[in-house]
């Protein structure tokens, strides 16, 4: 099963490579909706599947149906180059529009490591979308802590073509960590994104942290690439 999925997503990206100037590849069939592309298309769990490639190769597919229901799988690393890990992350779900303006979306997500020894993971989530922008919350249970996440994504409205994306998660620990002072038992962490295209470019200026600090950082797993308050500065530029 790991091989075949693995040849499923490799599968993707080559085909999402082959339409120029894009990053995804639709079809129609019949009441389906097929979508293959290097970029997570589900609106509502984009802002929970790992957004970001670790490995040169990752793509995903969504397949979604006129009534609302819809599901896919996102690998954000196909784990060909060195140091990356093999990862699918599948999902289902159920979308909704009220109208033009409100709607609603619930579903669940599961993470994979076909190749390493860990165990997997399951996240719920559901929100609204409110003139183009999203509101929601999600409830995982990591090996080894539950997390609850608030997110906001207001890309629908930027003010000056600037995008805003919000993420707030508390993390519950299933074994607290000794450190210097005593135990970590629960954290949280955060994280602001702004971005803007120019040229061609994405430009993304994102600023994280969490809740803690000094030699409490070594109890710290979360979201962000570090403990501590980190400002990042992105830009990168698709070629397909």
């Amino acid at each position: 099963m790991p091989h075949s999925s693995r040849l499923l997503l490799l599968l993707t990206s080559f085909l999402a490579c082959s339409v120029a100037q894009a990053q995804i590849f639709q079809r129609e069939l019949g009441d389906f909706d097929l979508k293959l592309g290097t970029s997570p298309s589900r609106s509502m769990a984009q802002g929970l599947v790992k957004p970001s490639a670790v490995g040169s190769f990752h793509g995903g597919l969504d397949l979604s149906h006129d009534s609302g229901f819809y599901v896919g799988q996102w690998s954000p690393s196909m784990g060909i180059s060195p140091g990356s890990n093999f990862e699918i992350d599948s999902y289902a779900g159920f979308k909704h529009p009220f109208d033009q303006t409100l709607g609603y979306e619930v579903g669940v997500i599961h993470y994979s490591y076909p190749e390493v020894e860990t165990l997997d993971s399951q996240e719920l989530f559901g929100g609204l979308t409110l003139y183009g922008s999203r509101f929601g919350a999600a409830l995982s249970n990591d090996p080894d802590k539950r997390n609850s996440t608030l997110f906001a994504d207001l890309g629908g409205n930027p003010p000056f073509g600037i995008g805003i994306s919000m993420k707030y998660t508390t993390h519950r620990l299933i074994t607290p960590v000794a450190v210097d002072d005593g135990y970590v038992g629960s954290f949280t962490d955060w994280s602001v994104k702004l971005s803007r295209p120019f040229m061609g470019i994405d430009l993304n200026l994102i600023y994280s942290d969490s809740s803690l600090s000094g030699s409490d950082c070594s109890a710290y797993s979360g979201h962000n690439s570090q403990c501590d308050g980190l400002v990042t500065l992105k830009a990168e530029r698709a070629f397909y």
